[in-house]
């Protein structure tokens, strides 16, 4: 993985998180998925956007 890929996944974290925090009122579950959510998104774009894979 590139410095990219590792800045896409970390900013899709603290999205996550983000958006846990505000979800946290309903359910711990949500914001802990949430987080889940954000890792997987991000190392998903990160996967796409990196060259070096063939």
């Amino acid at each position: 993985m590139t410095k990219k890929s590792f800045f896409i996944t970390g900013g899709f974290t603290f999205i996550g998180i983000g958006v846990g925090f505000i979800l946290l009122k309903f359910s711990a579950l949500y914001f802990i998925a949430s987080i889940l959510i954000g890792i997987g998104a991000g190392l998903l774009i990160g996967t796409l956007t990196d060259k070096n894979i063939k």
